[in-house]
């Protein structure tokens, strides 16, 4: 039985680090953004050179907080979310996987043995987890991208999905990291990943 694992997350909170624990300990794949690009571009055809005019505007000067703030704040046309919506959904097909974003949990609505995740935290947690992973990054700098991030996400799941972003009932789980911590919270999510039906 494929076990397909989805993870939605508020920008900070230990998602991707959640998710990539995750997959490794299942022993089955993980995605994040990046691959799902890559996979997107090779399943609708798109050229190289249209995505990389999209991607290429992505500035690393500052690491992943700015180029995640570009990467949801640069809407999308449509032709690239179809492609998304058809990789992912050709992942979870195939194979079990952990798929981090890119409103997966939306797109694999009406797929069984699918277990929908959101992870929060309030935002001093998540400014602190920031600053952990990126000592030379501002506090200010973090705080700021933390709202953009999370304003981008949100409209693009409206604009995308019609649903609103961090909607528990959209959700099979919600793990608050900062109340539960990391490994509590993964606990949680192991157990209730080596229980879908």
């Amino acid at each position: 039985m494929r076990r397909i694992i989805t993870i939605a997350r508020d920008f900070g909170a230990g998602g991707s680090t959640l998710g990539r624990r995750l997959a490794k300990d299942l022993g089955i794949e993980y995605y994040d953004r990046d691959i799902i690009l890559q996979t997107a571009k090779a399943s609708a055809h798109l050229t190289p050179a249209q995505v990389r005019q999209w991607d290429e505007r992505v500035p690393h000067e500052f690491g992943f907080t700015q180029s995640l703030f570009n990467f949801y704040s640069r809407p999308l046309g449509e032709e690239l979310w179809n492609a998304q919506v058809a990789a992912i959904r050709q992942l979870a097909e195939h194979e079990s996987c952990v798929i981090v974003g890119r409103n997966a949990d939306y797109i694999l609505r009406e797929f069984d043995h699918t277990l929908r995740v959101f992870v929060h935290a309030d935002k001093y947690f998540r400014i602190r987890h920031m600053q952990e992973l990126m000592p030379d990054a501002t506090r200010d700098q973090i705080e700021k991208d933390m709202l953009a991030v999370d304003r981008a996400r949100q409209d693009f799941c409206t604009r995308y999905t019609g649903h609103l972003y961090a909607d528990s009932r959209n959700y099979d789980l919600t793990l608050n990291t900062g109340k539960l911590g990391f490994d509590k919270a993964y606990e949680l999510l192991l157990a209730a990943a080596k229980d879908i039906k």
